[in-house]
């Protein structure tokens, strides 16, 4: 197992801390966010967009950015709620998940915006 490598993050360390699984990848760029977008579009999931401060991403309770997107299919709709939450929360993160309504949980999570480490 020598050949794992250690991501070292910690809590003191803002910059360092790793969110969702996307986190420990390089950042996506706009197409790649827009392939994940649609992988949920077609997988029947409802878009739900949150936001927290980076302080508190490490708990649970995120703030829901208005109500889940039940049945949307429209990958430009959902980009556009994501630009909305950011444009009105600068300083947070800002993560999509895709709501599972036979499996009664999230199918997938991933930050869109992360927020400037201090």
């Amino acid at each position: 197992m020598s050949d794992v490598q250690d991501y070292n993050s910690s809590l003191s360390n803002e910059a360092s801390r790793k969110f969702e699984t996307f986190s420990y990848l390089p950042t996506m760029s706009a197409d790649e966010i827009r392939t994940q977008i649609q992988y949920i579009v077609d997988k029947g999931w409802n878009p739900s967009v949150e936001h927290t401060e980076p302080e508190n991403a490490t708990g649970s309770f995120w703030y829901m950015w208005k109500l889940p997107m039940f049945g949307e299919t429209d990958v430009d709709a959902i980009l556009a709620e994501l630009d909305a939450c950011h444009k009105a929360h600068p300083n947070n993160h800002v993560r999509l998940l895709g709501l599972d309504n036979f499996a009664q949980c999230a199918g997938t999570s991933m930050i869109i915006y992360r927020a400037a480490a201090n």
